[in-house]
């Protein structure tokens, strides 16, 4: 078959590995690091190729995932990565050391061989990559060859002499190595013999089917209706497989933007054709979240006070409801813990990944859950849906209560909505729209001395974020037009009442993440 086994070892890029192999039409899967030592498995699955992911691990921690080493001799292309490389090169008997100097960021290596990975580039020419490791190679495994180095990494690129086996000791699959994409092809193409077959017409008849099977001929399913993409296109894809038996529950939990309720009832029932309840919820959350500061607290009880709105609504739902559809996407869930057992830190929770509750009553149906936003958005037009959804900037499931920092009164909560719908009609007005990947206000916990018509303010501080982005794992903040940044503060200043100082957050992704919570 034509498809790449991808074992992860624990990276935050993991999932940009089989987003770059699935750009490049090629089907992969990812499976848990442990998978490298069952040969049974992996013989089983029959890949055309094999790709070691990163990790935050050393190969001489305790514990630290491993291979069998057997897995260098099975046959297949292999492809190590950071990581993977290091256990590699530990595995068949090279040297790797902790390093003096840690490379993170940005880096220059040299090309030594332009054959393998780096057909078609300058020998000895110069490129940029990203790196992020602290132990390095110093001395490859024999029967390696060294294909490129930099000043800090002796050996930042190996290829095995008589098997198809390579290494990198940076990331390829990231946009920070420019690069990277040419590598990748190179691996899936000329040493894999991969053809380009997978698109998102073959994920949306896998999942239809997927669905189907799953469901049965009797069973309902609800699903939580955001009003974004991500909702919408599960809602779709949910539709397409079971028909009339897929109701949709919209939650106006007081955390939407201005008019949001409105517009969701509007376009939803209008071109998607599902079944779809309208819950009024509002006091309910904002008792829930009196008095709670703790973005996590924050998120858990969102997510458990959904599940509990849920399973009231449900039991208006007729028939036999077993299942439960979420349009949870990768980011959510590499972010909140690795979903494959591998070693990757939490960095938030997600309400809809962290935050439910343990005695959940229905079987969960995430179809998009190891997609990015961009790839959503590719199979939401492949269901047919309409721009005005599938083009949406990203929505958070907490709504606006990540975003006013501190405690969520509905006093904040409009503030921050009228900030919010000035930014984001000027940014329409402006043309810039569909520039950016995501763009929002947050209120921030603080206030500020100013001065308006002659007299002393004291008053609230808001935040704009503006971001591109292709996958929503990295992010640079937007350089807009120092007037119309200027148009937007005096807008939102003379307009919004409270308000008396405009930031504009300058931060890419990472350090910080997008959401400010």
């Amino acid at each position: 078959m034509n498809r790449i086994l991808i074992l992860d070892y624990g990276s935050q890029f993991t999932q940009l590995i089989a987003r770059r192999v699935r750009e490049a039409h090629v089907y992969c899967e990812i499976h848990p690091a442990a998978r490298g030592t069952d040969l049974g498995f992996i013989k089983q699955f029959a890949p055309k190729g094999i790709i070691l992911s990163g990790g935050p691990n050393s190969v001489f921690d305790p514990g630290a995932p491993t291979a069998d080493p057997k897995l260098l001799e099975l046959g297949p292309p292999i492809l190590a990565i950071c990581y993977g490389m290091q256990l590699v090169a530990h595995l068949a008997g090279g040297k790797v050391t902790p390093s003096t100097e840690r490379e993170y960021g940005r880096a220059e290596v040299t090309v030594r061989e332009a054959t393998g990975l780096f057909a078609g580039f300058e020998p000895q020419g110069c490129i940029t990559v990203w790196a992020s490791h602290g132990d390095r190679i110093d001395r490859p495994p024999p029967h390696f060859r060294v294909t490129a180095s930099s000043p800090n990494a002796p050996v930042a690129g190996f290829q095995h002499e008589s098997r198809p086996i390579f290494g990198v000791l940076f990331h390829p699959e990231v946009a920070h190595t420019p690069r990277g994409g040419e590598m990748l092809h190179n691996f899936l193409f000329q040493i894999a013999g991969c053809a380009p077959d997978w698109t998102p017409g073959h994920f949306i008849e896998q999942e239809v089917g997927r669905i189907r099977a799953l469901v049965g001929s009797t069973k309902r399913a609800i699903c939580g209706l955001s009003g974004g993409v991500d909702s919408a296109v599960a809602a779709a894809l949910v539709h397409r497989a079971i028909g009339d038996r897929l109701t949709c529950i919209f939650v106006d939990h007081g955390l939407l933007r201005l008019n949001e309720r409105e517009q969701v009832e509007r376009t939803f029932r209008a071109h998607l054709g599902i079944d779809l309840r309208v819950v009024d919820a509002r006091a309910r959350f904002l008792e829930a979240l009196a008095g709670v500061e703790d973005p996590e607290e924050k998120r858990r009880r969102i997510g458990h006070t959904f599940i509990d709105v849920f399973e009231q609504t449900a039991e208006d739902v007729p028939g036999d409801v077993g299942f439960l559809v979420q349009g949870t996407l990768y980011p959510d869930v590499i972010e909140s813990a690795s979903p494959f057992g591998g070693p990757s830190v939490t960095i938030k929770t997600h309400h809809n990944v962290g935050g439910l509750r343990p005695n959940l009553p229905w079987k969960l149906i995430e179809p998009l859950r190891e997609l990015f936003k961009d790839e959503v958005r590719q199979v939401g037009r492949g269901l047919g849906l309409p721009e005005e959804i599938v083009g949406r900037h990203p929505f958070p499931g907490p709504g606006l209560a990540i975003r006013v920092l501190g405690p969520v009164t509905e006093e904040r909560l409009d503030l921050l909505r009228r900030v919010d719908a000035i930014y984001i009609e000027e940014i329409r007005a402006a043309g810039l729209y569909d520039q950016i990947w995501q763009a929002f206000a947050v209120l921030l916990p603080i206030k500020s001395v100013g001065v308006m018509g002659d007299f002393r303010t004291y008053d609230h501080v808001v935040a704009l974020r503006a971001v591109t982005s292709r996958d929503g794992m990295t992010a640079d903040w937007y350089p807009f037009p120092a007037d119309v940044l200027g148009k937007i503060s005096n807008r939102i200043i003379n307009e919004v009442r409270g308000v008396n100082r405009v930031v504009y957050d300058v931060s890419s992704k990472p350090p910080a993440t997008i959401e400010w919570e």
